[in-house]
C-alpha cells in the first residue's frame, strides 16, 4: 500500500503560537493574566500580543533575535508569543547578570532589539556602545513599582514602540510557522564553568514540552498559576505556553517574597506554582503557613528536603519533583507517584519522592550509562552518566558546533550528571560529574550527604562540596543553614549523619552561614563555596 503524500490537509507544523490563538477564540472573556491592578482577558491577551508583534514586524526581519530583560511581568509573557509571531527569536535574559555578562550574550546572539524593565535599565547603560549590532533599547515600565528615572540612556518608551505598529493593523498575522524545526527561542546557560552557551529551542520542541507540562501538572481552565519560577529560565519551563494552552490564569509575580506568595494563595486562589526547593522552604517556613485546599508545587534542582516535603504535605500541599536542564526545555523526567508509596513511612516516602523518576509523556526513556555508553545495572547503586534524547532535546548550541558535537556524542545528549537506575526504572541523581568527591579512592555523592543532613529537623538548607585533604585527597565539607531560632553543633550533625550514611561519607568540617549563594534559578554556586 502506498504511503500518504505530505499535504496540508493532514499535517500542520507544530507551534505553541496556536495555543493563544485558540484560547483567545474559545475563552475570550476568561481572565488570562493578573498583575497587581492589571487584568487581561484572553481576548485582551491576544490583542496585546498582536499589537506587540505588528510593532516588531516594522523593525525586524525573520530570524532576528529580540531580547527581554525583565522580572515576571505581563510584557515578558506577551513576548513569548509576540516575538515568534513577528518572525523573531526570543532571548529571555537572566535579570541578575552583571552588565558585562548581559553584553556578552547580546553580542554573541546578535540581538537587534532589547526590551528592558525600568528597574534594570541601568544595567544596559553601556550596551549600545559595546554591542555594535544592537539597534534599539525599549524601556518597559511596571505600574506595581516606582523606579527613579535614569538619565543618559537612549531608549524608546514601550507605549511609543507599540504605536509604531498601527500602520500594519490590516496585515494578517499567521499564528504558526512553515517549519516546526525553526528556532523559537535561545536560552543561555548559567556559564558557571565558562562562557554561557546559547541553547536553541524549536517550535516543535516547545509545543510538545508544553503538552507534557499541561498533562503532568494537571493544568485546566480553572488553574491559577503563580509565577514564582523565572520566565527567563528555560522559558519558564515552557509554562507560558502550557498554562495558555489550558486556558488557565497567569498570576505574575515581580519578586518571590514570602508575603507576596501567601497573599496570592489566600486572595487569588493559587492552584499551581513551580520553583527551586528554596521556594518550597519559603512557603513551608513562613509564619503565615496554613492548610490550603489545593496547591501543587513542582520543584526541581536539588532534591527537596524530606523535612520541607513533610511540612508541605501537612498543610495540604502536593509536591512533585522533576529533573531537567536548559538543554532539554526544562523538566524532562518526573517522579511519578505510586499508590504503593501510601504505605511507606514519611521518611521513606520523602526519599522516594526525591528521586528524579521517569521520562515525562513527551520525552523518552532515560538511560544511565558507563563510559562506553553501555547501560549500568539497574540496581540503585551502579553509578553512570544520565543521557537523554528525543523531541525535547535542544537543536544545538547557537554558533558553537564543537560544543554541540561534544554534547551529542554517541547520539545522546550528555547531561554531565551522575546517577543510578533503580530496579523499578526510576533514575536518581547522585551528583554533577564535577561535584563528585573522591576520597581515598571512594566516590562520595554530595547529594546523598546533603539529603542525610537535610533530614535533621533543625536544618533548613545545606550544600556539600569537596575540599583538598592531605591524606585522602578530598573530603566533604558542609555548609548548613539552620531553621530560625534553632541551634545545632557540628558534633550533633555528625552523629545524625552517621545513622544514615557510611562514616567515610560524613563531613568533618561544618560552616553555618545565614544563607547559601544561589543562581536565580535556585542552584547552589558550589564553586563559590569551594573558593571560600
Amino acid at each position: 500500500m502506498p504511503g500518504p503524500t505530505h499535504t496540508s490537509a493532514h499535517r500542520t507544523p507544530l507551534s505553541p503560537l496556536r495555543f493563544l490563538e485558540r484560547s483567545a477564540g474559545v475563552f475570550p472573556d476568561r481572565t488570562a493574566v493578573i498583575h497587581g491592578d492589571r487584568r487581561y482577558t484572553y481576548r485582551e491577551f491576544g490583542d496585546e500580543v498582536e499589537r506587540f508583534a505588528r510593532a516588531l514586524r516594522s523593525r525586524i526581519e525573520p530570524g532576528d533575535r529580540v531580547a527581554f530583560l525583565a522580572p515576571n511581568v505581563p510584557e515578558l509573557l506577551f513576548a513569548h508569543f509576540a516575538v515568534p509571531l513577528a518572525g523573531g527569536i526570543l532571548i529571555a535574559l537572566n535579570s541578575r547578570l552583571a552588565p558585562a555578562e548581559l553584553e556578552y550574550i547580546l553580542d554573541h546572539s546578535g540581538t537587534r532589539i532589547l526590551f528592558v524593565d525600568s528597574e534594570f535599565l541601568g544595567a544596559t547603560s553601556t550596551a549600545r556602545a559595546h554591542v555594535p549590532g544592537l539597534d534599539e533599547i525599549i524601556e518597559v515600565p511596571d505600574s506595581t513599582v516606582s523606579v527613579p528615572e535614569i538619565d543618559g540612556i537612549e531608549s524608546t518608551p514601550y507605549t511609543e514602540f507599540l504605536s509604531t505598529g498601527t500602520n500594519l493593523e490590516d496585515t494578517p498575522l499567521h499564528w504558526g510557522v512553515e517549519d516546526e524545526d525553526q528556532v523559537l527561542a535561545i536560552n543561555y546557560t548559567s556559564g558557571t564553568t565558562g562562557r554561557p552557551k546559547g541553547v536553541m529551542y524549536t517550535h516543535r520542541g516547545a509545543y510538545l514540552n508544553s503538552l507534557g507540562e499541561t498533562f503532568h501538572n494537571g493544568f485546566t481552565g480553572s488553574t491559577k498559576y503563580l509565577w514564582t519560577l523565572p520566565m527567563f529560565h528555560c522559558n519558564g519551563w515552557c509554562t507560558p505556553w502550557a498554562v495558555t494552552q489550558a486556558g488557565g490564569t497567569h498570576v505574575c509575580l515581580r519578586a518571590v517574597r514570602e508575603d507576596s506568595i501567601w497573599d496570592a494563595i489566600d486572595d487569588l486562589g493559587i492552584t499551581h506554582l513551580c520553583g527551586a526547593p528554596a521556594v518550597c522552604s519559603t512557603i513551608a517556613g513562613s509564619p503565615r503557613a496554613h492548610r490550603v485546599d489545593s496547591l501543587r508545587i513542582t520543584t526541581a534542582g536539588a532534591p527537596p528536603s524530606p523535612t520541607v516535603i513533610a511540612r508541605l504535605e501537612a498543610i495540604g500541599v502536593t509536591v512533585v519533583h522533576v529533573y531537567g536542564l536548559t538543554e532539554v526545555y526544562g523538566p524532562y523526567t518526573i517522579c511519578e507517584y505510586q499508590d504503593a508509596w501510601d504505605g511507606a513511612t514519611p521518611d521513606e516516602r520523602a526519599a522516594l519522592l526525591s528521586r528524579q523518576g521517569v521520562g515525562m509523556v513527551q520525552a523518552e526513556t532515560v538511560r544511565v550509562v558507563d563510559e562506553q555508553m553501555n547501560d549500568v545495572p539497574a540496581d540503585g547503586e551502579s553509578l553512570g552518566e544520565i543521557v537523554l534524547r528525543g523531541n525535547n532535546v535542544m537543536a544545538g548550541y547557537y554558533r558553537d558546533p564543537e560544543a554541540t558535537a561534544e554534547a551529542f556524542a554517541g547520539g545522546w545528549f550528555h547531561t554531565g550528571d551522575l546517577g543510578v537506575m533503580h530496579p523499578d526504572g526510576y533514575v536518581q541523581l547522585k551528583d554533577r560529574a564535577k561535584d563528585i568527591v573522591i576520597s581515598g579512592g571512594e566516590n562520595i555523592s554530595t547529594v546523598e550527604v546533603e539529603q542525610a543532613l537535610l533530614s535533621h529537623p533543625a536544618v533548613l538548607d545545606v550544600a556539600v562540596v569537596g575540599v583538598p585533604h592531605p591524606k585522602w585527597g578530598e573530603r566533604p565539607k558542609a555548609f548548613v543553614v539552620l531553621e530560625k531560632g534553632r541551634a545545632l553543633t557540628a558534633d550533633e550533625l555528625i552523629a545524625h549523619a552517621r545513622e544514615r550514611i557510611a562514616r567515610f561519607k560524613v563531613p568533618e568540617e561544618f560552616v553555618f552561614p545565614l544563607e547559601l549563594p544561589r543562581t536565580p534559578t535556585g542552584k547552589v554556586l558550589k564553586f563559590a563555596l569551594r573558593a571560600g
